[in-house]
């Protein structure tokens, strides 16, 4: 019956320069839940501008006292949302503390974890003290003096100087040599006020997406990243310039290393739904297979060509019973 379905909220947009990435993977999502389920509505919140997307093309206001809105004249309360907000405030906390505010569960980690996770400097130095194998890195803040030579000393040529927060690669620049710092940092200073300048790490890229419930435990198969740019840029990851491979081609000891330590960390974060881990797999001196986390991604893309429902296909799973167990551990 109509009236004992959930409504579920899937809430896109935000406030970053993710903002059309954003709405393309509500629409991938909106396209994989089950209808006859779930009553699913599209909330794009940009700034104060919260409304629902209806497929004729009109528009109804959010009220934010309770997140819900008037539809043929009747309020409709939503029992679920389903936050795939690219950047802010959907993948920093924000967005997580309203939600906690008015008791609406959400498909993502809490305050703590989305704030850890968004902060890429914060959370490689607090992952590093569980173990987990991260490059060098060092943090600028908007204002700060800095010294190249003593920047190239500690961290090494080349290496990335990318915003500390923020996604989709924007602001993100491969440097080479001490004299490409500055303009690097100018870049990366106009997504972000805080700047992380990471060591560069020679290896296959890989992703890889987790999710766990009450009652299971899920780690899909990992997605290989290959691309001619510099690196796995923004043209790269939705301008078609770029190979993925799923499952990824890593030898069977190390694809069973690399899913042990998603499997890992994401009890290390106590997260919550898909979260999706980069990694790059360097070489030692014996010639062995190192896992290097890159970051994490905790509202990855959802559209139909996006790493995560790759990963679910090439598990013969169904991205509607995927998402269909994510939303009712909630309850």
């Amino acid at each position: 019956m109509e009236n004992l379905k959930r409504n579920i909220a899937i809430v896109c947009g935000g406030d970053s320069s993710e903002h059309d990435v954003s709405l393309r993977s509500a629409q991938g999502l909106y396209s994989f839940f089950d209808k006859e389920r779930y009553n699913i509505y599209v909330v794009d919140v940009k700034g104060t501008d919260w409304h629902v997307n209806f497929d004729n093309g009109d528009t109804a206001e959010i009220d934010k006292n309770d997140f819900s809105f008037v539809m043929a004249g009747k309020s409709v309360y939503f029992d679920y949302a389903y936050i795939t907000i690219h950047g802010q405030p959907g993948e920093n906390g924000v967005m997580q503390g309203y939600f906690d505010l008015i008791h609406l569960p959400y498909s993502t980690s809490g305050v703590l974890v989305e704030a850890m996770t968004f902060d890429k400097f914060v959370l490689n130095n607090y992952l590093r003290g569980f173990g987990v194998k991260v490059a060098n890195s060092l943090l600028l803040r908007r204002g700060e003096q800095y010294n190249e030579a003593e920047i190239e000393e500690k961290i090494g040529m080349p290496c990335f100087v990318k915003p500390a927060a923020d996604g989709s690669s924007f602001g993100v620049s491969k440097v080479k040599n001490a004299d490409q710092l500055a303009p690097a940092l100018r870049v990366a200073f106009m997504q972000s006020d805080e700047v992380m300048i990471e060591g560069f790490l020679e290896g296959t890229e890989i992703s890889q997406g987790v999710y766990k419930t009450k009652n299971k435990s899920v780690v899909l198969p990992a997605t290989e990243v290959v691309t001619k740019n510099e690196f796995f840029d923004y043209d790269a990851k939705y301008n078609g310039q770029v190979q993925e491979i799923t499952p990824a081609r890593l030898n069977p000891e190390t694809a069973a290393k690399v899913a042990k330590e998603t499997s890992r960390i994401y009890d290390i974060l106590h997260a919550n739904g898909i979260i999706r881990i980069d990694y790059i797999i360097s070489k030692d001196k014996e010639g062995n297979d190192v896992v290097n986390m890159l970051e994490i991604n905790t509202t990855p893309g959802m559209t139909a060509t996006s790493f995560i429902p790759q990963q679910v296909r090439a598990a013969g799973l169904d991205i509607k019973d995927v998402l269909g167990d994510i939303v009712e551990n909630q309850f």
